[in-house]
């Protein structure tokens, strides 16, 4: 038996989950769909900062567009720690694209004048 604590919504719902994929304790249908999720094919975004050159705000904020696989985390994080930006950049530019090839882009989540 699993037992998951939902993100989805404010509620945090205690939900378990059996080795047959019996899903208990939600109390609405993302709940069971966020169950099955974490158990099948868990996923996470990611929000960090890269380095912006050329100003005295050091770091730009970033995220990623679309949550990435979970085991993938660190491997994102090794390419985001690489990476570099230049001003000017608005909310949404793209930093990195199609990072690792997961479809996936690391986007700004700060306008930078």
């Amino acid at each position: 038996m699993k037992e998951l604590i939902c993100i989805v919504c404010p509620r945090g719902c205690h939900i378990s989950v059996d080795e047959n994929m019996n899903i208990s304790g939600n109390t609405c249908p993302r709940g069971k769909e966020y169950a099955i999720n974490e158990m099948t094919h868990p996923t996470r975004m990611i929000t960090s900062t890269v380095v912006i050159d050329g100003m005295e705000l050091k770091r730009l904020p970033v995220m990623t567009s679309a949550p990435i696989p979970k085991d993938r985390i660190f491997d994102v994080m090794e390419e985001i720690n690489k990476a570099r930006a230049k001003a000017p950049v608005k909310i949404k530019d793209v930093i990195i694209k199609d990072v690792l090839g997961l479809g996936v882009d690391i986007v700004a989540t700060r306008n930078i004048s």
